[in-house]
Order: C-alpha cells, then sequence, then structure tokens
C-alpha cells in the first residue's frame, strides 16, 4: 500500500520539489511558459488581437511575424491564403484562458490557437516573461 500510495504521488512530489529547487536556485522549471501560435487574416487583425492580449496581461510579449503562405482543407477543399502569425509569450497556466479569450474576439470561425512549453532559454528573459504575466 505505501509502493502504491509513493507511485500516485510521485508526480506532485516531483512537481513540489521541482518548484522548491527553483525558488532556492532561481532556476526556470521546464513547461512552465510556452509559446501560443495565433494565426490572423491580416496585419490590422494581428495588431488588434496582439493589443487585446497585452491589454489583459495574458502575455509578456507578442510577437507579429509578417505575411506568409499557408495551404490547409477546409470544409473538403483544399485553400491557399496569406496569414499573419503571432507568437505569445506567456504562462502555461493562462494557455486555457488565452485561447478562450482569442476565440472570443477571433474572426475566423476556428482560430489556430497552438501552444509549445518552453523547455530552455535564457534565464533571464525567462524570469522576465514570468515577472510580467500575473500567476493564476
Amino acid at each position: 500500500q505505501v509502493l502504491t500510495l509513493l507511485v500516485l504521488l510521485y508526480p506532485l512530489l516531483q512537481g513540489l520539489a521541482l518548484q522548491l529547487h527553483s525558488a532556492v536556485t532561481g532556476s526556470y522549471i521546464p513547461g512552465t511558459l510556452s509559446i501560443a501560435l495565433v494565426n490572423c487574416l491580416n496585419e490590422q487583425i494581428a495588431r488588434d488581437i496582439a493589443r487585446a492580449i497585452m491589454d489583459k496581461k495574458l502575455a509578456a510579449y507578442v510577437s507579429i511575424l509578417p505575411k506568409s503562405s499557408a495551404l490547409y482543407f477546409w470544409k473538403g477543399e483544399l485553400e491557399e491564403s496569406t496569414e499573419i502569425l503571432l507568437l505569445v509569450k506567456t504562462r502555461t497556466s493562462k494557455i486555457g484562458e488565452l485561447s478562450n479569450y482569442v476565440r472570443s474576439i477571433h474572426p475566423f470561425e476556428i482560430p489556430e490557437i497552438i501552444s509549445l512549453p518552453i523547455d530552455q532559454g535564457n534565464p533571464l528573459y525567462l524570469r522576465w516573461i514570468e515577472e510580467n504575466v500575473p500567476r493564476d
């Protein structure tokens, strides 16, 4: 029974140990920050969505990448268009709220909102993101 309890509690204990280690050493815990990708129809929509995200403090930084070509299937047909891509740097814990908010203001029926956890990076930059996105 003790072994079963330890196996079940391992993820929780490991998470607590990582947080304690991070607090003591100032090191980054992989996966606590993420980059979300959001596609937009044009630059004005991209700027409006980026500003709205920043106004709600859902990110520390939003990059607006220039126009790119896209191919995709929509309603069974191959489509081709151009789009602007947002790279949103935020806390992983904010991804759900960010996704819900973007869906509520985005003109696309099904906007692309995909997040990738940040495994490593410049510790000072990662700390800066943490300082600029409020905790839940």
